[in-house]
């Protein structure tokens, strides 16, 4: 008598599924259980709409020889021909000059003076003596550019300046800062720095709150020093922060800041003083040549979204968090 084997056939195991896509219901269900925070997000998507995402409609411009009277859809449709303008025009390599070193200024000196400064209030063991200084470097940032621009003339005033006697008399010359082509970009930088140094830090100094302490404390026991606590463990830990702010000070290399640069311009330094911003106005503005200005602003814009990329790009590839 032969004995019958009978052979049980496990099935495969499945495969494990993605997260299940929230059903119509549930969706309702969670704006109805949380109807007061989506009410509190209706100001800030109002914005955007109405200040972000209506203005781009008006972008056609930049292909339109735009005529007021005819309208957007009325005026003619001329294609790339104010961005062949734009390239070809003289005033495009020193535009392009000055925008980029006085972004690179304020992305390789202000930019990591924001680190230094947050690392340096971490470094203060006095609580208040900490909160006073955060308190003191926070207050320029609440300045606007007009009062900022007009301390500036007040401590370089030809004559009776203080700082204008202090480094004249050091450098033993009679120079007039404020007109100046050589002292347009430091005075640039010194104000940046002043005024944005001290808000920056706020981000650094809540990513440097989340760092383990245990870690310090074990690198007091195997007899690290101040430095080396900070290089071996402060710095990575807050790297990541560090790229995305970079990241996104990237995609804004090409925003030098109307204001500033426009109430710091004068007849003597505009050499090096315009910028792509200021002519936007200058042309837009006062020229009216309405879409010829759109097409530079739009240059510029994508300029800005090319960085942003390409800067996430290589942050991945040094394996480092992107902002996407």
């Amino acid at each position: 008598m032969t004995a019958t084997v009978e052979t049980v056939v496990t099935p495969p195991p499945r495969e494990p599924r993605g997260p299940s896509r929230p059903s119509r219901r549930n969706l309702v269900q969670d704006i109805v259980r949380f109807r007061w925070l989506f009410f509190l997000m209706l100001p800030g998507i109002a914005y955007f709409l109405i200040f972000r995402f209506w203005p781009m409609y008006g972008a056609q411009i930049a292909f339109r020889n735009y005529v007021p009277f005819l309208g957007i859809e009325g005026s003619e449709w001329v294609g790339w021909e104010h961005f062949a303008d734009f390239f070809s025009n003289p005033d495009f390599p020193r535009l392009l000059a000055n925008t980029l070193i006085i972004a690179g200024l304020t992305l390789f000196i202000a930019f990591p003076a924001t680190i230094v400064m947050a690392l340096l209030l971490n470094e203060l063991r006095l609580n208040i003596l900490k909160r006073t200084v955060q308190t003191l470097v926070y207050i320029p940032h609440f300045l606007s550019w007009t009062v900022v621009v007009s301390l500036t003339g007040l401590l370089f005033a030809v004559g009776n300046g203080p700082l204008w006697t202090f480094l004249n008399d050091l450098l033993g010359t009679q120079t007039n800062f404020m007109a100046d082509p050589a002292w347009f970009r430091p005075l640039i930088l010194l104000q940046e720095i002043w005024k944005n140094t001290g808000w920056g830090t706020i981000i650094f100094l809540a990513a440097l709150a989340g760092v383990d302490q245990e870690q310090y404390e074990a690198a007091i026991i195997d007899g690290a020093g101040r430095w080396q606590r900070v290089r071996f463990i402060t710095i990575p830990s807050i790297m990541s922060t560090i790229i995305v702010l970079l990241i996104l000070q990237t995609g804004q290399i090409l925003n030098t800041g109307f204001e500033q640069i426009y109430l710091m311009s004068n007849a003597l330094n505009r050499s090096v003083a315009d910028v792509f911003d200021t002519y936007v106005y200058f042309t837009g503005i006062q020229q009216g040549a309405y879409s010829y200005s759109t097409a530079v602003g739009l240059a510029k814009a994508i300029v800005g979204l090319i960085l942003i990329f390409g800067t996430n790009w290589i942050a991945k590839r040094f394996n480092q968090a992107g902002i996407f």
